[in-house]
């Protein structure tokens, strides 16, 4: 009998991926557990520069790389029922690692976390929004260290 999964990882970016399927439904979880939303499908999508660029161009009219772009696919009405898919830029995201001393596998689980909570209908656009994004970041990545 087949599990329901409420995430499917593609990776199209020609670089090994350092995080699962696993870690995606552990970290859904945590979010879900603490948060007013249920994740009933996410597409997260590892894309090249080149890929990332054109997305960013095309839908939001900005012409350069970056890490990550969230689409919120359902009504946004409310949380119960979110659907999304998410596009990572693997290089960036590996660049990112070097940049901010971390490692690759933590830059990379950082990023997912973004995005899952992006989802949720929170913003980074102003610095106060930031840091309340960094702050659930970092809340939910120390969780999946503890696991």
């Amino acid at each position: 009998m087949d599990t329901f999964s409420p995430i499917e990882i593609f990776n199209t970016s020609g670089i090994e991926i350092p995080i699962n399927e696993s870690d995606a439904i552990f970290i859904l979880t945590q979010i879900q557990n603490t948060q007013n939303g249920i994740y009933e499908s996410v597409e997260l999508v590892y894309v090249d520069e080149t890929e990332i660029t054109r997305i960013n161009n095309e839908y939001l009219n900005h012409d350069y790389v970056t890490d990550i772009i969230t689409f919120r696919l359902d009504d946004g009405i409310d949380n119960s029922a979110i659907e999304g898919t998410i596009y990572c830029c693997a290089q960036r995201i590996s660049e990112q690692a070097s940049e901010f001393n971390q490692t690759i596998k933590d830059e990379f689980l950082r990023v997912m976390i973004h995005g899952f909570i992006h989802l949720l209908g929170y913003n980074d656009q102003t610095e106060e929004e930031k840091k309340e994004m960094t702050k659930m970041e970092d809340y939910f990545l120390e969780m999946y260290k503890k696991d």
